[in-house]
């Protein structure tokens, strides 16, 4: 009855951190369709809710609101999904900043952003994302350099930062040197990077680019 008991309180309890931060994020978005009308933050089980997916172990491993009108910000609390595997909140109006909590998200295998109105830069805690294979952060408006943590991600498969402001060279280490292209596609001395796009083709990851005319001062 005891160990019955401990392991009601225990599910209870990751429950309510589950809840607690889908709901941030549903506090921190505007809703005009209403396509979160029943994140109810008073049914404790989250795996109740629509756009939400649970495995069975009723821990949340997907969430797919992409082109659902929304705006505001992420919330960093995005980052207690410990089980989450698929983040699509892609062609939305979402601004602010991309949260480095999601870099906590260790199980993520996607994480699609992009159409959106993001800014600020490209959190490095992103390289700790291991079993990532899908990071889709393209139409945003992202600024500095790609970092250099993302080459410690072997598993990635396709990455698009296209139609960012993303300025600096581009990485040729790690699990960048596998971009079969990509050593005759550097960045030239002096030229701003406007786009990165990297995609699997013949199960090999191909890379192309573009520059402005300007010069980095």
């Amino acid at each position: 009855m005891l160990v019955l008991c401990f392991s009601i309180t225990v599910a209870k309890s990751n429950y309510l951190v589950l809840c607690d931060a889908l709901n941030a994020l549903k506090t921190n978005l505007a809703d005009p369709n209403n396509v979160l009308q029943s994140w109810d933050a008073t049914l404790v089980n989250p795996c109740t809710w629509f756009h939400v997916t649970c495995n069975s172990e009723n821990s949340v491993t997907r969430v797919d609101l992409g082109n659902a009108n929304l705006s505001g910000q992420l919330v960093s609390q995005l980052g207690q999904l410990t089980n989450l595997q698929y983040l699509e909140l892609y062609s939305n109006n979402i601004s602010g900043k991309v949260p480095e909590e999601l870099g906590n998200l260790t199980n993520l295998v996607s994480l699609d952003l992009y159409l959106n109105n993001l800014n600020g830069p490209i959190p490095t805690t992103l390289g700790k994302l291991s079993k990532l294979r899908f990071l889709r952060l393209n139409n945003n408006s992202l600024m500095g350099e790609i970092p250099r943590s993302l080459t410690n991600v072997n598993s990635l498969q396709v990455l698009d930062l296209s139609n960012n402001k993303l300025t600096g060279d581009i990485p040729t280490n790690g699990s960048f040197s596998l971009f079969t292209p990509i050593r005759d596609l550097l960045t030239p001395p002096g030229l701003h990077l406007v786009e990165i796009s990297i995609y699997v083709r013949n199960d090999k990851l191909t890379l192309s680019k573009c520059f402005n005319s300007s010069t980095v001062r």
